[in-house]
Protein backbone atom coordinates (compact mmCIF):
# COMPACT_ATOMS: atom_id res chain seq x y z
CA UNK A 1 0.00 0.00 0.00
CA UNK A 2 1.37 3.61 -1.11
CA UNK A 3 2.33 5.43 2.11
CA UNK A 4 -0.01 8.44 2.46
CA UNK A 5 1.03 12.20 1.69
CA UNK A 6 0.89 14.87 4.45
CA UNK A 7 1.23 18.33 3.44
CA UNK A 8 2.57 20.45 6.49
CA UNK A 9 2.18 24.33 6.17
CA UNK A 10 3.33 26.42 8.81
CA UNK A 11 4.30 30.19 10.00
CA UNK A 12 7.54 29.09 11.31
CA UNK A 13 10.56 26.42 11.33
CA UNK A 14 13.65 26.05 12.95
CA UNK A 15 16.76 26.50 12.01
CA UNK A 16 15.52 29.03 9.73
CA UNK A 17 13.97 31.06 12.49
CA UNK A 18 14.67 31.51 16.05
CA UNK A 19 13.30 28.75 18.16
CA UNK A 20 9.60 28.67 19.55
CA UNK A 21 7.01 26.28 20.21
CA UNK A 22 5.82 26.60 16.69
CA UNK A 23 9.30 26.56 14.96
CA UNK A 24 10.29 23.47 17.14
CA UNK A 25 6.72 21.46 16.43
CA UNK A 26 7.33 21.94 12.31
CA UNK A 27 10.99 20.58 12.81
CA UNK A 28 10.20 18.09 14.40
CA UNK A 29 6.71 16.68 13.62
CA UNK A 30 7.15 16.23 9.54
CA UNK A 31 10.57 14.04 10.43
CA UNK A 32 8.91 12.47 13.13
CA UNK A 33 5.91 11.26 10.69
CA UNK A 34 8.18 10.55 8.09
CA UNK A 35 9.80 8.18 10.67
CA UNK A 36 6.50 6.50 10.95
CA UNK A 37 6.40 6.02 6.87
CA UNK A 38 4.43 9.01 5.72
CA UNK A 39 5.64 10.64 2.96
CA UNK A 40 5.63 14.78 3.80
CA UNK A 41 6.10 18.50 1.84
CA UNK A 42 6.31 21.01 4.35
CA UNK A 43 6.27 24.90 3.47
CA UNK A 44 6.67 27.80 5.36
CA UNK A 45 6.80 32.00 4.14
CA UNK A 46 10.18 33.07 2.93
CA UNK A 47 10.50 35.72 6.02
CA UNK A 48 13.85 38.43 5.39
CA UNK A 49 15.37 37.37 8.29
CA UNK A 50 16.12 33.96 6.44
CA UNK A 51 19.76 34.31 5.57
CA UNK A 52 19.08 32.36 2.27
CA UNK A 53 23.04 31.95 1.68
CA UNK A 54 23.67 30.63 4.96
CA UNK A 55 20.65 27.75 5.01
CA UNK A 56 21.75 27.24 1.46
CA UNK A 57 18.35 28.54 -0.33
CA UNK A 58 17.95 28.59 -3.93
CA UNK A 59 15.01 29.25 -6.37
CA UNK A 60 13.11 26.89 -8.27
CA UNK A 61 12.69 28.47 -11.33
CA UNK A 62 9.99 26.07 -12.92
CA UNK A 63 7.87 26.51 -9.99
CA UNK A 64 8.55 30.22 -9.86
CA UNK A 65 6.59 32.62 -12.15
CA UNK A 66 3.01 32.66 -11.69
CA UNK A 67 1.17 36.27 -10.28
CA UNK A 68 -1.24 36.36 -7.73
CA UNK A 69 -3.76 38.70 -7.51
CA UNK A 70 -4.79 40.65 -4.54
CA UNK A 71 -6.23 43.44 -4.11
CA UNK A 72 -6.23 44.50 -7.51
CA UNK A 73 -2.66 44.27 -7.53
CA UNK A 74 -0.40 41.95 -9.10
CA UNK A 75 1.91 39.85 -7.33
CA UNK A 76 4.63 37.86 -8.01
CA UNK A 77 5.34 34.12 -6.85
CA UNK A 78 8.84 32.66 -6.15
CA UNK A 79 9.29 29.58 -4.46
CA UNK A 80 12.51 28.60 -2.89
CA UNK A 81 13.75 25.15 -1.22
CA UNK A 82 16.52 24.03 0.79
CA UNK A 83 17.10 20.75 2.63
CA UNK A 84 17.50 19.99 6.38
CA UNK A 85 20.61 17.18 6.03
CA UNK A 86 19.76 15.96 9.11
CA UNK A 87 16.03 14.97 9.05
CA UNK A 88 16.13 14.46 5.22
CA UNK A 89 14.17 16.89 4.86
CA UNK A 90 12.88 19.65 2.03
CA UNK A 91 11.81 22.85 2.85
CA UNK A 92 9.75 24.62 -0.08
CA UNK A 93 9.58 28.20 0.89
CA UNK A 94 6.79 30.51 -0.37
CA UNK A 95 8.63 34.18 -1.31
CA UNK A 96 7.84 37.91 -2.76
CA UNK A 97 9.29 40.84 -2.55
CA UNK A 98 6.57 42.88 -0.91
CA UNK A 99 5.46 40.87 1.59
CA UNK A 100 8.20 38.97 3.16
CA UNK A 101 11.60 41.06 2.50
CA UNK A 102 11.71 42.39 5.69
CA UNK A 103 13.65 41.98 8.28
CA UNK A 104 11.11 41.18 11.22
CA UNK A 105 8.51 38.74 10.78
CA UNK A 106 4.68 39.60 11.64
CA UNK A 107 5.26 43.37 13.30
CA UNK A 108 8.16 46.18 13.12
CA UNK A 109 10.98 46.60 15.49
CA UNK A 110 8.63 48.19 18.18
CA UNK A 111 6.14 45.54 18.08
CA UNK A 112 3.60 47.25 16.01
CA UNK A 113 2.21 44.29 13.65
CA UNK A 114 2.62 45.09 9.67
CA UNK A 115 -1.00 47.04 8.28
CA UNK A 116 -0.62 44.21 5.43
CA UNK A 117 -0.19 41.01 7.38
CA UNK A 118 -3.51 40.15 5.91
CA UNK A 119 -2.94 40.23 2.45
CA UNK A 120 0.51 38.46 3.32
CA UNK A 121 -1.64 35.11 5.17
CA UNK A 122 -3.95 35.29 1.65
CA UNK A 123 -1.20 35.32 -0.51
CA UNK A 124 1.30 32.75 1.20
CA UNK A 125 -1.75 30.30 1.19
CA UNK A 126 -2.64 30.93 -2.43
CA UNK A 127 1.03 30.57 -3.00
CA UNK A 128 1.41 27.01 -1.49
CA UNK A 129 -1.93 25.52 -2.93
CA UNK A 130 -0.70 26.75 -6.08
CA UNK A 131 2.69 25.50 -5.58
CA UNK A 132 0.83 22.38 -4.86
CA UNK A 133 -0.49 21.75 -7.42
CA UNK A 134 2.67 22.92 -9.79
CA UNK A 135 4.41 19.48 -8.37
CA UNK A 136 1.13 17.51 -8.96
CA UNK A 137 1.79 16.13 -5.42
CA UNK A 138 -1.43 15.09 -3.77
CA UNK A 139 -1.86 15.46 -0.22
CA UNK A 140 -3.77 12.66 1.58
CA UNK A 141 -3.57 15.61 4.48
CA UNK A 142 -3.02 18.43 5.07
CA UNK A 143 -1.90 20.37 8.36
CA UNK A 144 -1.90 23.78 8.89
CA UNK A 145 -0.03 25.47 11.52
CA UNK A 146 -0.69 29.18 13.32
CA UNK A 147 -3.47 31.69 12.11
CA UNK A 148 -1.32 32.74 9.21
CA UNK A 149 -2.12 29.25 7.40
CA UNK A 150 -6.19 29.93 8.77
CA UNK A 151 -7.68 30.88 5.25
CA UNK A 152 -6.09 27.18 4.12
CA UNK A 153 -8.92 25.12 4.83
CA UNK A 154 -12.03 27.55 3.38
CA UNK A 155 -9.75 27.71 0.07
CA UNK A 156 -9.67 23.96 -0.44
CA UNK A 157 -12.85 22.85 0.78
CA UNK A 158 -14.44 25.72 -1.59
CA UNK A 159 -11.89 27.41 -4.65
CA UNK A 160 -10.11 23.95 -4.86
CA UNK A 161 -13.13 21.92 -4.18
CA UNK A 162 -12.75 20.17 -7.61
CA UNK A 163 -9.25 19.89 -8.16
CA UNK A 164 -7.57 16.59 -7.98
CA UNK A 165 -4.64 17.54 -5.88
CA UNK A 166 -7.62 18.72 -3.09
CA UNK A 167 -10.31 17.10 -3.57
CA UNK A 168 -10.05 13.88 -0.80
CA UNK A 169 -7.60 15.95 1.35
CA UNK A 170 -8.63 15.59 5.07
CA UNK A 171 -7.46 19.30 6.99
CA UNK A 172 -6.09 19.34 10.22
CA UNK A 173 -5.57 22.79 11.65
CA UNK A 174 -3.54 23.58 14.77
CA UNK A 175 -4.30 26.64 17.44
CA UNK A 176 -1.14 27.94 19.02
CA UNK A 177 -0.69 30.97 21.39
CA UNK A 178 0.02 32.97 18.81
CA UNK A 179 -2.67 35.41 18.62
CA UNK A 180 -2.14 38.87 16.81
CA UNK A 181 -3.79 42.11 18.32
CA UNK A 182 -5.16 44.79 15.47
CA UNK A 183 -8.08 42.83 14.07
CA UNK A 184 -7.84 43.35 10.00
CA UNK A 185 -9.02 46.03 8.38
CA UNK A 186 -12.83 46.11 7.28
CA UNK A 187 -12.11 45.16 3.27
CA UNK A 188 -10.63 41.66 4.68
CA UNK A 189 -13.46 39.14 3.51
CA UNK A 190 -13.87 41.19 0.22
CA UNK A 191 -9.70 40.74 -0.57
CA UNK A 192 -9.97 36.96 0.56
CA UNK A 193 -12.70 35.91 -1.66
CA UNK A 194 -11.94 33.85 -4.24
CA UNK A 195 -14.19 32.13 -6.83
CA UNK A 196 -16.31 29.50 -4.75
CA UNK A 197 -15.89 31.21 -1.72
CA UNK A 198 -19.66 32.81 -1.25
CA UNK A 199 -20.70 35.72 1.86
CA UNK A 200 -22.20 32.48 3.94
CA UNK A 201 -19.24 30.62 3.50
CA UNK A 202 -17.52 33.56 5.66
CA UNK A 203 -20.47 34.27 7.42
CA UNK A 204 -18.01 34.20 10.59
CA UNK A 205 -15.36 37.34 9.47
CA UNK A 206 -19.54 39.74 9.04
CA UNK A 207 -18.34 41.92 12.40
CA UNK A 208 -15.06 41.45 12.41
CA UNK A 209 -11.98 39.99 11.32
CA UNK A 210 -9.29 39.20 13.93
CA UNK A 211 -7.52 36.20 15.94
CA UNK A 212 -10.98 34.44 17.08
CA UNK A 213 -13.06 34.81 13.51
CA UNK A 214 -10.36 33.96 11.52
CA UNK A 215 -9.82 30.77 13.76
CA UNK A 216 -13.02 30.04 14.00
CA UNK A 217 -13.22 30.02 10.27
CA UNK A 218 -10.49 27.59 10.11
CA UNK A 219 -11.95 25.48 12.35
CA UNK A 220 -15.35 25.42 10.31
CA UNK A 221 -13.70 23.95 7.30
CA UNK A 222 -11.24 21.63 9.04
CA UNK A 223 -12.12 17.73 9.86
CA UNK A 224 -9.89 18.02 13.09
CA UNK A 225 -8.59 20.48 15.01
CA UNK A 226 -5.60 20.30 17.63
CA UNK A 227 -4.36 22.74 20.39
CA UNK A 228 -0.55 23.23 19.54
CA UNK A 229 -0.20 25.59 23.05
CA UNK A 230 -0.34 24.92 26.96
CA UNK A 231 -2.83 27.92 26.39
CA UNK A 232 -5.04 29.07 23.38
CA UNK A 233 -7.61 31.61 23.30
CA UNK A 234 -10.30 30.00 25.53
CA UNK A 235 -13.16 31.11 23.14
CA UNK A 236 -11.34 29.60 19.85
CA UNK A 237 -11.11 26.43 22.15
CA UNK A 238 -14.84 25.87 23.36
CA UNK A 239 -15.65 26.30 19.34
CA UNK A 240 -13.27 24.03 18.31
CA UNK A 241 -14.45 21.70 20.98
CA UNK A 242 -17.65 22.06 20.17
CA UNK A 243 -17.87 21.36 16.55
CA UNK A 244 -20.71 18.67 15.40
CA UNK A 245 -18.22 15.72 13.95
CA UNK A 246 -15.27 17.54 14.15
CA UNK A 247 -11.97 15.90 16.07
CA UNK A 248 -10.50 17.71 18.90
CA UNK A 249 -7.12 17.11 19.90
CA UNK A 250 -6.24 18.29 23.29
CA UNK A 251 -2.58 19.15 24.08
CA UNK A 252 0.59 17.02 24.18
CA UNK A 253 3.60 18.30 25.50
CA UNK A 254 7.38 17.31 24.10
CA UNK A 255 7.51 13.76 24.53
CA UNK A 256 4.37 12.39 22.84
CA UNK A 257 2.95 14.92 20.64
CA UNK A 258 4.33 12.59 17.57
CA UNK A 259 3.04 9.72 18.28
CA UNK A 260 -0.18 11.61 19.19
CA UNK A 261 -0.59 13.88 16.38
CA UNK A 262 0.38 10.06 14.05
CA UNK A 263 -2.54 8.48 15.43
CA UNK A 264 -4.61 11.59 14.93
CA UNK A 265 -3.81 12.04 11.71
CA UNK A 266 -4.78 7.77 10.88
CA UNK A 267 -7.96 8.26 12.63
CA UNK A 268 -8.78 11.15 10.52
CA UNK A 269 -7.75 8.73 7.07
CA UNK A 270 -9.89 6.00 8.29
CA UNK A 271 -13.15 8.16 8.86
Amino acid sequence: MAAKKILFITTEISPYLVDTEMSVIARNLPQGIHERGKEIRTFMPKFGAINERRNQLHEVIRLSGMNLIINDTDHPLIIKVASIQAARMQIYFIDNEDFFQRKYLLHDADGNEFEDNDERAIFYVRGVMETVRKLRWVPDLIHCHGWITALAPVYIRKHYKGDPCFKNSKIVYSIYDDEFKTPFKNDFPKKMKIDGVTQNDIKVLKEKSDFETLSKLAIDFSDGVIQGSPNIHSGVREYAKQKEGGFFLDYHPEETYIDAFNDFYDQLLNK
